[in-house]
């Protein structure tokens, strides 16, 4: 996967918006106005994700390529490098890991929240990464 396969995959997500808060060079994607991914144009060999806080210390200890986030709530949020041993498959997984964990647990109102649940539904995107850990 590279920065273009990122992207488009972020988007292909329902209800998402990429934008730039921080600066011109800084990618945010967001569901429900919340933060579920960021990539920086600078700094392209890797991207920032939101995790389960045990599933995040698992896949630090598993995967070399996968660190804590610098500059982001280390329990919570993780850096995922493109190159290593993850396959596109495993860094699409992160994604909707991240994806998902956020459009449960931070998207409000709740109608809003519903909505991209259902939404979701529709699109049939699955958040497998409990499976993988």
């Amino acid at each position: 996967m590279d920065i273009v396969e990122f992207r488009e995959y972020c988007l292909s997500l329902p209800d998402v918006e990429e934008t730039l808060p921080f600066d011109d060079s800084t990618l945010v994607y967001k569901v429900g106005g919340r933060m579920f991914a960021m990539l920086m144009l600078e700094k392209p060999d890797h991207f920032v994700v939101k995790c389960d806080p045990e599933r995040a210390i698992i896949l630090r200890d598993r995967y070399p390529q996968i660190t804590a986030a610098w500059h982001m709530n280390k329990r919570h949020w993780n850096d995922v490098r493109f190159e290593g041993r993850l396959s596109d498959e495993a860094l699409r997984r992160e994604l909707r890991h991240s994806y998902m964990l956020v459009v449960r647990q931070n998207v409000t109102p709740k109608a809003l929240r519903e909505q991209i649940l259902a939404d979701i539904a529709t699109e049939g995107v699955v958040d497998d990464a409990e499976r993988f850990v």
